[in-house]
């Protein structure tokens, strides 16, 4: 059967379709396998000596894993060739390494590189390549030595406007990369001395746990903060003799907030109780590895230390944390978004963010640490202004111990990693109103909406049989509500639900259930109780057909493709129903996957486009837009392609649907013999050619019940009203019990009496 549909060619588009898909994910593929590829042999070929050093005539032959090369004049050595990506993670806009061949002489000092491969978007389109890689020539002559013995902060490249994120994530490879060298002796840099070791140990004192309150955390220097106006950043960026920039201030008035930054770390007891709550804090430090710390960064004002960096490309590319000579941008894996701060007497801030430092970095909390925030103004045409600020922070001694080095131990048993967005869904206020009752306060106006919304489709429901008989009326309400779940509640509100939604819950109900983590999200948290309730009626119909933010974008590009006669493509039954199992498989391995690890069943939900296309609005890379885009390219074929065959969510919604009390789809006794109307009509093929209706597939879009109830395409109701009409033609009003039709007789205009009887006079 499905050979004689290919060679017909009317699955022609469903042929490309496929073949999409298969590219698709054969670059996905590569995308990850180039990660691990980066051995500096296999880019050599591509780098001159010269490129490195000047007068440099040969390479030498590898040393050490990871592999450095010797870079020789005759028989001279001038120093050391490495690749960046082999040293540290270089990932940048496009999800790619970036990778980079970087010459460093025997003294530390960096004296040439080279731009070897990479798959930057941004580079690749508009921007020209020379132009990136001249903004790294900040780093040439640079003493690398005295960056790795702490006595200089990490060389700063010059930004890129259009290109920070790249320009960024090659800077920091590079540096940090060095530095790992350096202090492994690989290349024989004597480091510049530093403070003899102090006999004692600076540990946290773990014992230290009571809360306090906002202004006692500022007051002993715990939150440390770093506040500036519009016009202090004027006058720094006019200092600077960079007079474009200090000419395009954020606000008009100088005296206006530019930026209140706040700096903690909350993978300390007390610090992390008393701006977390307790709640959250215990479930931050459950998720930790042994040794490793988050820290919280809050702002409020014009400026967002944010940006939209880590939205493009994952990386936040305004701020970096700096210690002993290296240098972190957090990625958006390592960032989790607080609503509000629970200390007593803390500020409603605008941005309050939580980074998990990743293990990799040996961050110590103890130690003497940086926050650099960089600024950024608009300059001539699209270039920028930058200037940086660093916010310091060390520990107060009021929560560290000093003890003797301890014996050496054997290592804790390294513990899985839970992404950073599982971690303080469940935060609470120390003291007074919970959290999620403050969430719940501060989107009253959403939740509104929302529950406005979810009562109008339930009045749509309970009055579907009035509805359906003026298709017109009901087409037009349809098309209104799905529009207003793609464009409010999906891209405005981010209210779109997920897989990962489930495999939390049953994971929450196998580890300890809590109703606060749940209630902290309102919107997600209505709609899902609205869903469990749709399900004992409807099945999964309410939220696939109606609710579902991508769905909706699937049905109304469908629709505005049939307007201009794109061919839709209708499956062979037989292979339809074949395709159907694809989504509960893959909805099965991620529950099986999540009960070994939820932050790796979350990497593989991204199956899901939803992310990419409504949370992120397709601002993300490459790979994610383009299987966003290929699922709704073949929903332009096949009407919701990718709801029938490959949503796990909907798949896992259909489980449970089955439990559902009430039929409010009407059949006539003809439906499916001989009549196959509906069947042929229905947008997801959910009704079996034997008539009846797969509710585990239907998506209570109503079309058939808009049949069912015409006179002019139901076989049933045309023969209804057929039947009605001759017996209309036929019968008389007498004898159909009509009472005789009352006439009245005139003369000249003015009644008379009535026909059969005769005129009274008055008296």
């Amino acid at each position: 059967m499905i050979k004689s549909i290919i060679s017909s060619g009317s699955c022609r588009p469903l042929i490309w379709l496929i073949a999409l898909v298969a590219f698709l994910f054969s670059a996905m593929a590569f995308t990850s396998s180039s990660h691990a590829a980066g051995a500096l042999s296999g880019y050599l070929h591509k780098v001159e000596p010269d490129d490195l050093f000047t007068g440099a005539d040969r390479f030498g032959e590898p040393v050490g894993e990871p592999p450095i090369v010797p870079v020789l004049r005759g028989q001279e050595l001038l120093g050391y060739a490495y690749l960046n990506s082999d040293f540290t993670s270089s990932i940048g806009y496009s999800g790619k390494p970036i990778h980079i061949v970087v010459g460093i002489d025997p003294k530390g000092i960096i004296r040439g590189f080279k731009l070897v491969d990479h798959k930057e978007p941004i580079v690749l389109i508009g921007i020209p390549e020379e132009k990136v890689v001249a903004s790294m020539n900040a780093l040439i002559d640079k003493d690398m030595g005295r960056v790795a013995s702490g006595a200089e902060r990490p060389p700063q490249v010059d930004i890129v406007s259009g290109a920070t994120v790249t320009v960024l994530v090659m800077g920091d490879s590079v540096s940090r990369a060095a530095v790992q060298l350096i202090r492994a002796n690989r290349i024989g840099v004597a480091l510049a001395p530093t403070a003899a070791p102090s006999a004692e140990n600076r540990k946290l004192d773990l014992a230290r746990t009571a809360t306090s309150d906002w202004q006692t955390l500022l007051g002993d220097g715990s939150v440390r903060s770093l506040r500036m106006t519009v016009g202090e950043v004027s006058d720094a960026f006019r200092a600077a003799r960079q007079t474009i920039a200090a000419d395009k201030p954020e606000t008009k008035n100088r005296d206006d907030r530019f930026i209140d930054l706040y700096l903690a770390p909350v993978s300390v007891p007390a610090i992390g109780r008393t701006l977390l709550g307790n709640s959250a804090y215990e479930r931050l430090a459950a998720q930790l590895k042994p040794g490793q710390s988050a820290i919280l960064v809050a702002g409020d004002g014009a400026y967002s230390f944010k940006g939209s960096g880590y939205v493009r490309g994952g990386i936040f590319d305004r701020i970096e944390l700096l210690q002993d000579g290296q240098g972190l941008r957090f990625r958006d894996r390592d960032h989790t978004r607080i609503p509000a701060l629970a200390a007593e007497g803390a500020p409603r801030l605008r941005e309050i963010a939580l980074f998990v430092v990743p293990a990799e970095f040996a961050f110590d909390v103890t130690e003497p640490f940086e926050l650099q925030m960089l600024v950024q103004r608009s300059a001539e045409g699209r270039d920028k202004s930058i200037l940086p600020y660093n916010l310091s922070y060390v520990l107060p001694d009021s929560y560290v111990t000093k003890e003797a080095p301890p014996a050496p131990a054997q290592a804790a048993a390294p513990q899985a990693a839970t992404p950073a967005s599982d971690i303080l869904s469940d935060a609470q206020v120390a003291e007074g109103q919970p959290l999620w009752m403050r969430m719940w306060d501060m989107n009253r106006i959403k939740i509104g909406i929302t529950i406005a919304a979810l009562l109008v489709l339930t009045a749509i429901f309970f009055f579907q049989d009035w509805l359906v008989k003026r298709p017109a009326l009901f087409a037009w309400i349809r098309r209104s509500y799905l529009l207003f779940t793609l464009v409010w509640l999906g891209w405005y509100a981010n209210a779109q639900l997920s897989v990962v939604n489930v495999l939390t819950f049953v994971n929450s109900l196998i580890t300890g259930f809590n109703w606060e983590f749940f209630l902290s999200a309102p919107l997600i948290f209505i709609l899902w109780a609205a869903i469990a309730a749709g399900l004992l009626f409807w099945g999964r119909g309410p939220f696939c057909g109606w609710l579902c933010p991508f769905g909706a974008l699937q049905e109304l590009t469908n629709t505005v493709a049939q307007k201009f006669k794109v061919p839709q493509v209708r499956l062979p039954w037989g292979l339809h129903e074949r395709l159907w199992p694809i989504k509960y498989i893959i909805f099965l391995g991620l529950f099986g996957l999540s009960l070994y690890s939820v932050a790796l069943a979350e990497i593989f939900s991204e199956v899901e486009p939803f992310k990419t296309a409504i949370i992120l609005k397709f601002a993300r890379e490459w790979p994610f837009v383009i299987f966003a885009l290929t699922m709704l390219a073949a929903g332009l074929f096949i009407e919701r392609f990718y709801c029938r065959y490959l949503c796990p969510l909907g798949a896992a919604l259909a489980i449970p649907g089955r439990i559902r009390m009430f039929e409010w789809l009407k059949r006539w006794p003809e439906c499916g013999s001989p009549c196959q109307r509906c069947a042929k009509e229905c947008p997801v093929q959910s009704i079996h050619p034997e008539g009846q209706i797969n509710v585990n597939e239907c998506i209570y879009c109503m079309h058939c019940q808009e049949l069912y109830h015409d006179d002019h395409r139901c076989p049933h109701m045309i023969q209804v009203r057929l039947k009605r009409e001759k017996f209309m033609a036929l019968s008389t009003p007498a004898s159909r019990g009509e009472p005789p039709p009352k006439t009245v007789v005139t003369h000249n205009g003015a009644p008379i009496g009535r026909a059969g009887g005769t005129s009274e006079s008055p008296a």
